[in-house]
């Protein structure tokens, strides 16, 4: 897990801090919207990743942009306000969602990925 932190902390230009929260956030994301059993052999393929996905949903995104994403009731808008109320930009975002997608791909394969990414409600027109 620290190499895909690293990697997203380097090409989005953030610290690692804030890089394994939007991690973890985009991982519970998956987890509560995602085809079920595609996203649990992507989660077993990530160790370390249930630990992220608690840490980030134990303070999700903070700040006006973060209530915005709670009264928006979820959903990839809910996930994109939550994260630029964590203190990201758009262009930082997309560029955490790329690397993580291309990271899924490495370690649980190109097809677990295009299914997740397929199945899950609004996430092909960000990846």
């Amino acid at each position: 897990m620290e190499d895909l932190i690293n990697r997203v902390a380097s090409a989005a230009g953030i610290d690692t801090g804030l890089a394994s929260k939007a991690v973890g956030m985009i991982l519970g994301f998956l987890q509560k919207e995602g085809p079920q059993e595609q996203v649990q052999q992507m989660l077993a393929a990530l160790p370390g990743s249930e630990g992220l996905i608690a840490q980030a949903s134990s303070g999700e995104g903070g700040g006006l942009m973060g209530m915005v994403g709670g009264l928006m009731g979820g959903g990839i808008m809910g996930l994109g306000a939550n994260l630029m109320g964590a203190g990201l930009d758009m262009g930082q975002i997309s560029t955490v969602g790329r690397e993580l997608m291309a990271f899924g791909r490495e370690q649980a394969g190109e097809d677990v990925m295009g299914q997740i990414v397929a199945g899950t409600p609004g996430l092909s027109q960000f990846v």
